[in-house]
This record gives C-alpha cells, structure tokens and sequence, in this order.
C-alpha cells in the first residue's frame, strides 16, 4: 500500500499475518528521541539524512501490570510500568502484526519469505521482496512495507547485513512515532487527539476521527478499532508520567 507522505504509511491488520494507519507531512528535522524498553534511539539530522546513535539503556526491574480493553473479538492488554513508548508499540503490533508479532507477515502474499523475518538480514528481505512482485510484503511486527522499510533503514545508517531482529524492528518503530509527534505529545505540545490522528496516517488499522482508517479502501483497509475505543486505549496508556 503506498500513499504520498515523506514516509509510506504501512499495511494494515486487515491485510497482515494477523488471524487471525498530522493533517501534516512527517518528517526528520531536528534532534528528537524516542524511547522504548531497552535502547534509546537518537535521531540527529545531518547534511544528508538523520542518523540513529544507539546506546544501551538500562532498566530497572519491574512488576508489570496488565489492563485489558476488548475490541470486537479481540482484546489489548497494555502492560503498566516498562514506559509508554512501550505500551504504545504493543498497541500498534495488536493492530497491525496479529499473533506473530515481529515474525509477521502480510496475510496477502503468496510467496513467503524462506525463514521467518526474524531470522533474516535486511538484504534478504530485499532480495525476497525484489523477487517476488506483484504481491503484499508488508513485514514484521509493525507491518513496514518496502518504502517505509528502506527510508528507515537509510535514515538509521543500518546496513544490508543487519538481521532484522525484535530490537531492530522497534527502533525502526521508534522513528516513525518520533515523526508522529511522541515526543510533543509528551511534552503537551500537541493533544492526545491529535497525536492519534498523526498514528492513523501511518498504521492504517487506527481511525481517524472520522471512526475510518485514513487509508479506508486502499487495498482492502479498514480500522480495526473504534475511535472511542482507540482514545480509550491511549487514556489508559498515558494516564502515568512514565517515560
């Protein structure tokens, strides 16, 4: 699925290995950071294109606490006490990436990758989607397809030969929501409404306020929340001044 942003937006869970998506353009200006669980990542522009500088956090163990929010047939469980990035990425695999999670695939393609994602170099997953057009590749647990994937990689300095592995794929993740504003939303610079607003432009299985995915149609997608439901999730989610 492909629609004109500065970064492709990514398949949807109505299409992806699940079972059983800024009124403005996002882009890489500035210095922003994004945190997940076990690394922080560092985007700082360059001459050419930002670059990612990876050091190793250290957490503190934890007691997580679990809350759960049904949704039609399914339900998401946001676990409390890691960090919000955090939560909000289990957020977004639920919606797009189903039960597989960073090994997923698009449902749609009818040519696999020859081992799961996770075991693969980014090369390999080229190479797999060169080979095989004319068919979905939205991939892992944050469903990036091609375009997505490749602006990525080029503005984190990976190479080729990098495996595509869960801590990979969350750093990747950790750009994208930079470019939707987590950290102005956490500084209270944008609202929460806004903010979900910015997430549906990129993962087509959130609404917009509309209650439609902003890519609604577009190759079978569709919101597989309500808006209620996603502003619900995202309350509870934020509801602690946790990083």
């Amino acid at each position: 699925m492909k629609v004109t942003h500065t970064l492709p937006i990514l398949a949807t869970a109505a299409l992806m290995a699940a079972t059983a998506a800024s009124a403005d353009s996002f882009s890489l200006s500035g210095t922003r950071s994004a945190m997940q669980s076990d690394i922080s990542f560092n985007v700082m522009q360059s001459a050419g294109q930002g670059q990612i500088k990876l050091r190793p956090k250290v957490q503190p163990k934890v007691h997580a606490r679990t809350t759960t929010i049904s949704s039609r047939s399914r339900s998401f469980q946001a676990f409390s006490g890691i960090s919000t990035a955090a939560d909000l990425k289990s957020l977004i695999a639920w919606a797009e990436a189903g039960p597989k999670g960073y090994d997923a695939v698009q449902y749609g393609a009818k040519r696999l990758p020859p081992q799961r994602p996770t075991q693969m170099t980014i090369g390999e997953i080229y190479r797999w989607i060169d080979r095989t057009p004319g068919q979905q590749h939205a991939i892992g647990r944050y469903q990036f397809i091609p375009a997505t994937l490749r602006s990525l990689v080029r503005q984190a300095g990976l190479s080729k030969n990098d495996r595509f592995t869960p801590k990979l794929q969350d750093g990747l993740a950790d750009i994208l929501l930079a470019d939707a504003g987590f950290v102005s939303f956490k500084k209270g610079e944008i609202s929460r409404h806004r903010f979900m607003e910015n997430l549906a432009r990129i993962w087509a299985g959130f609404p917009t306020a509309s209650g439609r995915s902003y890519y609604h149609g577009y190759a079978g997608n569709k919101a597989v929340i309500s808006w209620n439901e996603f502003d619900a999730v995202m309350r509870k989610i934020f509801a602690t001044k946790r990083g």
